[in-house]
């Protein structure tokens, strides 16, 4: 595949979502991806099947090809000393290593920096982790549930007091995928170093401080206050000094997302897209002071205009609006939105449509490949390393590839 990042090579020893989206990442950027699975049980996504209220059946199944498009398969065993082998004759001709495995396994299986650094003191070693590489706690492990979602900070920042539980993460992956961008783009600023100074880098990513660094305005605020960010009751406008910064309710039961931060500006042409330009003569909202004033009456005056209209409606009638709106769009109303197609940020890979990766190259979006089947070049790759079959077959029979 063609991109900035051809002929680059990413030898990938990672597990379910995180790390192997900064793969899926990398592989999008055009590198070649050879994604290391168990030789026998492969990476465990794959049995991943039931996600909230979906069931995938057969292949191929959306939870590991959003991760792992475009990659190579290889099954190698590393409990073997002949898999071990493999893996460092692969991180010689690589020049990534990007792993999920925490500093323990790590050893055991002798793909530590130093391990992987003596047969190639060039390669970029990148990691991903739960909790980061230092503190008491490094050596734990974690999912983006546990480290980015909950002890980042995001999800009590997004429960509204009062509320039992908290509230969940969006979908499966969430912070993975944030994460594993984070990451990747971490591998890249480390290959450009290499390239200009011939200096490696050892790459560190944690879903923590992808949570905390996604919250960062959050946390800025909450440093500087001493206190913590409330959520705002459900159901709430939202901006109590702005009446155009909030949502609002379409007659079909959808909604409006309105954003414009200098509502004066914004007033006077936002009311002749209601079709009530008397409002903008209206003497309570004639100036930004007054609207902050009288924000509770703007509020209730604009819930009623909107919830005469469909959303479908409202968006006909606003596309000509210089002021920031949006309509709310679940995960599926998004794949039919004219601004997501246009841009190509869903895309085909194979049989499944599959997000792609957010950052474009001379306005082209990548150009997806589906995920590979469980070690389907196996064979391929070690042929490429100069093994004949003799050795490859000795290789299965040992156990130490699929």
């Amino acid at each position: 595949m063609s991109g900035p990042l051809s002929g680059i090579t990413v030898l990938e020893v990672a597990m379910y979502g995180f790390v192997p989206s900064a793969g899926a990442v990398l592989a999008d950027w055009g590198a070649d991806v050879i994604k290391v699975e168990h030789a026998v049980t492969g990476d465990p996504q794959r049995g991943l099947r039931r996600v909230g209220p979906f069931v995938v059946e057969g292949e191929p199944n959306p939870n590991v090809e959003h991760a792992n498009r475009g990659k190579r398969s290889i099954g190698i065993d590393m409990s073997v000393a002949a898999g071990r082998e493999l893996i460092l004759q692969l991180a010689e001709g690589a020049d990534v290593f990007l792993t999920s495995f925490l500093p323990q396994a790590r050893v055991k299986f002798g793909i530590d920096v130093d391990d992987i650094r003596a047969v190639n003191p060039d390669i970029v070693y990148a990691r991903g982790s739960a909790l980061g590489p230092r503190g008491g706690e490094a050596d734990r492990g974690g999912y983006d549930m546990t480290a980015f979602w909950c002890r980042g900070g995001i999800a009590a920042t997004l429960t509204p007091p009062g509320m039992d539980g908290i509230v969940a993460p969006p979908g499966p992956a969430f912070g993975d995928t944030i994460s594993g961008t984070n990451l990747a783009g971490g591998i890249a600023a480390a290959l450009l170093q290499r390239e200009r100074t011939g200096a490696t880098s050892v790459v560190d990513v944690s879903l923590l401080g992808s949570g905390i660094w996604a919250l960062g305005h959050t946390v800025a605020l909450s440093a500087q206050q001493q206190q913590p960010m409330v959520a705002p009751a459900p159901g709430a406008h939202g901006a109590p000094t702005n009446p155009l910064s909030g949502l609002y309710a379409t007659a079909d039961g959808r909604y409006l997302s309105l954003v414009m931060l200098q509502p004066a500006k914004f007033w006077a042409e936002v009311c002749r897209h209601l079709d009530r330009p008397e409002l903008a003569e209206d003497a309570r909202f004639a100036d930004a002071a007054s609207i902050a004033e009288n924000t509770a009456a703007a509020v209730a005056v604009l819930r009623a205009v909107i919830a005469e209209r469909t959303l479908a409606e409202w968006s006909e009638r606003l596309a000509t609006l210089s002021g920031p709106w949006a309509p709310v769009q679940d995960s599926l109303q998004l794949l039919t939105d004219g601004q997501v197609r246009a841009n190509e940020y869903v895309v085909a890979a194979g049989e499944l449509e599959l997000a792609a990766s957010p950052v474009q190259f001379d306005a082209t979006a990548p150009q997806l490949q589906p995920g590979p089947e469980f070690a389907a070049q196996t064979e391929e790759i070690l042929l490429e390393l100069g093994l004949d079959w003799d050795r490859i077959t000795a290789l299965k029979i040992a156990g130490a590839v699929a």
